[in-house]
């Protein structure tokens, strides 16, 4: 069996779908491990490192044409699909909603796809949790990014000066990346809120030191997988209305609110935005799924009434070690999970919870319903 990582085919993703530090998992399994030349530029990491470690280096069009697994941060084209062979397996990162020409593609040319982003959220699965494990990383980034364009500091300084306040942070969605971006503001010194539509949230707010933004937007929830649930119309009315006050008063507001396959919902408005201190900043997290800033554009800073709107996409990449750490582990943990030893493959058990949900396609068939 060979295995091939392929370096990002997007020029702003440093990240490695491999690690040097977690690449021995892999090696132990006892398999052939490629690798697409210069790999590991975005994460400090030559040809040679890898090739020590027992790795041997081919071109991108290699990889794709010889290898029975193809493991990848960026979604393939139509024409790199049509260079495997059959039977052969992708695993990564497909941004499935966005990309029904790959879902094609491998159902056309008997290709099986592995979409990351479907791993489902129980407790066996968290070791796998792509989604999880980047998001993390982005909750931090966007507290060191929104900081550097403030023109305060964040934590309260008592000087010979005088006193120095600290900014005030608002995270608007305490998920995973919304709870990261609390810790680490609060870390660096800096007073923070935040607001979340499910009220089962207010506990771990206040437990890394936060206080907690109670709206009543009557009733709301979380999805089976632990997402927050879609707002209605009036309900997202009512949340903007609310949570403006708390924007008029923030130096820095931060938005995570993302919607599972959907666009990102509208929370903060040119209204709001034009009530807001001059100097503040906003940070939308989900400008890559519309935003939820009016006016935030991707991997721009847009300025209006003084307040800039930040939209960086591919956050975790920032801090691409790291994050290539953590999806190596990731993409790791599942091939471990589903590997035969005696037939050296990988075992499609439909039975198993991880593979019903992840696996897109199969033997030239579309297996999941959204999809066909």
């Amino acid at each position: 069996m060979i295995i091939s990582a392929l370096k990002s085919n997007n020029s702003k993703d440093n990240r490695s779908p491999i690690h040097k530090e977690t690449i021995s998992t892999l090696i132990n399994l006892g398999i052939e491990i490629w690798f697409e030349d210069n790999i590991g530029e975005g994460v400090n990491t030559s040809n040679e490192i890898f090739q020590e470690l027992g790795l041997k280096k081919h071109s991108r069009n290699e990889c794709l044409e010889n290898s029975d697994l193809v493991i990848t941060n960026q979604s393939l084209t139509k024409e790199e699909v049509e260079l495997m062979k059959k039977n052969a397996t992708i695993l990564g990162m497909v941004n499935p909603f966005s990309n029904q020409e790959l879902i094609e593609t491998c159902y056309k040319s008997n290709i099986n796809l592995v979409s990351m982003e479907f791993i489902p959220r129980i407790t066996r699965a968290q070791k796998m949790d792509v989604l999880s494990s980047q998001a993390n990383l982005a909750g931090y980034v966007a507290v060191i990014e929104a900081a550097k364009h403030l023109s305060t500091a964040l934590p309260m300084m008592m000087t010979a000066a005088g006193t120095l306040k600290p900014a005030k942070v608002f995270v608007i969605g305490v998920g995973v990346a919304g709870l990261q971006a609390i810790a680490t503001a609060k870390r660096l010194g800096a007073r923070v809120e935040a607001f979340d539509t499910r009220d089962v949230v207010e506990e771990q707010v206040n437990s890394l030191g936060a206080k907690f933004v109670k709206i009543d937007l009557g009733e709301t929830g979380e999805t089976d997988q632990g997402y927050a649930k879609e707002l209605t119309e009036e309900q997202i009315k009512m949340q903007k209305e609310l949570q403006s006050k708390v924007c008029e008063k923030s130096d820095i507001v931060i938005t995570t609110a993302q919607l599972f396959g959907k666009p990102a919902p509208k929370l903060i408005d040119n209204k709001t935005i034009d009530k807001m201190i001059p100097g503040s900043v906003i940070f939308d997290m989900a400008v890559e799924s519309g935003g939820n800033v009016e006016g935030s554009q991707v991997d721009e800073i847009i300025e209006r009434n003084g307040v800039k709107i930040i939209g960086i996409s591919n956050l975790a990449s920032r801090v691409s070690s790291h994050a290539s750490l953590a999806l190596s582990n990731n993409y790791n943990n599942w091939i471990i999970d589903f590997f035969d030893k005696d037939s050296l493959s990988i075992n499609f058990d439909f039975e198993d919870e991880i593979i019903q949900s992840s696996v897109l396609v199969y033997g030239g068939k579309i297996m999941n319903e959204r999809f066909k």
